[in-house]
């Protein structure tokens, strides 16, 4: 009896583990990996996974030995031949066969398809004495195989563990077909965010880029975004926002609050602060719980031969950067008040900066600088020194740098636009870009 005890014992902290390894991330090869990890030698000498890809070709995900110098980094790992009419064992897994339960094996010279062969090869180096191969099912569908190994007979597989590899697989297929779904619902994310963010205008002396980067955490869509747009009068408006919260509400929120400050850009020549104030008005009517952070700024060039400048107002959100061609940084800290959708009554100030000849301008989200382990200042000042390095870099190349460099974190979403102007120079006060 307490061996018995003993053997449920042991299976039950095998499952636990196995299940704690797959539930510790969402990304497929890493989850998979630290699986064979826990079931070697726990459960077997040797273990692989073998997973369907999207086209139906099976590919070798992870392999995983006890004696970590019997394995090359990635040497069986990689696309196997075809299944279709295979005599391997793990072609009739993919069939819906097992958990198979494989005794003999046959020497590599006997293999009579590809894939056989590349199985049976897999065993005589690797070495075998019991493996067992289970079909890995999730709605109906087996995405794969997992394969455990004994190499010697003091320890061999038998019946008794088959119904243990068969909940095993069956936990196995699920996770990996939960971070197939997580896969989608981030890609699908992110290309309606994408579809809900502008082209910038593409003429004219102003240069402007934009970037905007998911989160690669989490599978959620964001509120972040930019926006820039040619007014009547010549001016370039710049506006970058973030709308609170991460589901498809707060994305579809950010798509109506960006469409309501374009309306109101255009049909009002009024100061940012007031362009500010009236989409604070319209949030607490139509979003009355909604809070989002925002910088509506002008970029202009009041008289003919004088310098660009940027006219500016900032709604609880992060300052405006500004980088000159020398590489000296600056917070543009004026025109501050507390983000939109608290208090309809707030006054919302605005200021006027001059922008150097040459300098790049940059207006960010909070994702770009915010870690959780650590104060905002030193995110600032991070980013301060990225940009300062990269002020003569091409504007493209900037924004993808300070995206590299910075963006890493992976927990929330990033919007960046940047404009950078030429020296001035007699003509039009127009802003455009390219």
């Amino acid at each position: 009896m307490d061996r018995e005890v003993q053997f449920a014992l042991d299976r039950l902290t095998l499952l636990i583990n196995a299940a704690e390894a797959l539930a510790s991330t969402l990304d497929e090869e890493t989850g998979l990996r630290r699986l064979c990890h826990t079931l070697v030698p726990g459960l077997a000498d040797w273990c692989a996974v073998d997973l369907l890809d999207r086209r139906g070709r099976l590919r070798r995900i992870v392999v995983a030995h006890r004696d970590a110098d019997r394995l090359s980094p990635g040497l069986y790992e990689g696309l196997l031949p075809p299944t279709e009419g295979s005599a391997a064992a793990v072609a009739r897994a993919l069939r819906g066969a097992g958990p198979i339960l494989l005794t003999e094996f046959l020497p590599p010279r006997r293999a009579v398809d590809p894939l056989h062969a590349r199985e049976l090869e897999l065993f005589d180096r690797m070495t075998a004495d019991t493996a067992v191969i289970a079909p890995l099912r999730a709605r109906r569908q087996v995405l794969g195989v997992i394969t455990l190994v004994r190499t010697t007979s003091e320890a061999r597989l038998d019946e008794d563990v088959l119904s243990l590899v068969e909940d095993l697989a069956h936990r196995v297929g699920l996770a990996v077909d939960n971070s197939r779904l997580h896969f989608e619902a981030q890609h699908t994310a992110e290309r309606l965010q994408r579809s809900l963010l502008p082209d910038l205008p593409t003429e004219g002396p102003v240069e402007l880029a934009a970037r905007y980067q998911s989160a690669v955490a989490t599978a959620q869509v964001g509120g972040d975004w930019y926006d820039a747009f040619l007014l009547a009068e010549g001016a370039t408006a710049l506006i970058i926002g973030d709308v609170a919260g991460h589901d498809l509400r707060s994305a579809v929120t950010m798509s109506q609050m960006r469409n309501m400050l374009r309306g109101i850009a255009c049909d009002r020549k009024e100061p940012p602060g007031k362009i500010l104030a009236r989409l604070d008005a319209a949030t607490h009517i139509l979003y009355p719980h909604q809070t989002l952070t925002c910088i509506y700024a002008l970029v202009e060039k009041p008289l003919p031969d004088g310098p660009w400048q940027l006219h500016y107002a900032v709604a609880g959100h992060p300052a405006p950067l500004l980088v000159t061609r020398e590489g000296e940084t600056r917070f543009l800290d004026g025109g501050r008040s507390m983000m939109l959708g608290v208090d309809p009554d707030e006054h919302r100030p605005d200021a006027t900066d001059v922008l150097p000849a040459n300098s790049t301008l940059l207006l960010y989200t909070d994702g770009l600088v915010e870690r959780r382990d650590e104060v905002l200042d030193r995110g600032l000042a991070r980013l301060r020194q990225h940009a300062a390095a990269l002020a003569r870099e091409p504007l493209e190349t900037f924004c993808d740098e300070l995206l590299n460099g910075l963006a890493t974190a992976g927990t929330d979403d990033v919007a960046l636009i940047a404009v950078r102007v030429a020296a001035p120079a007699l003509g039009p006060a127009t802003a455009t870009a390219k």
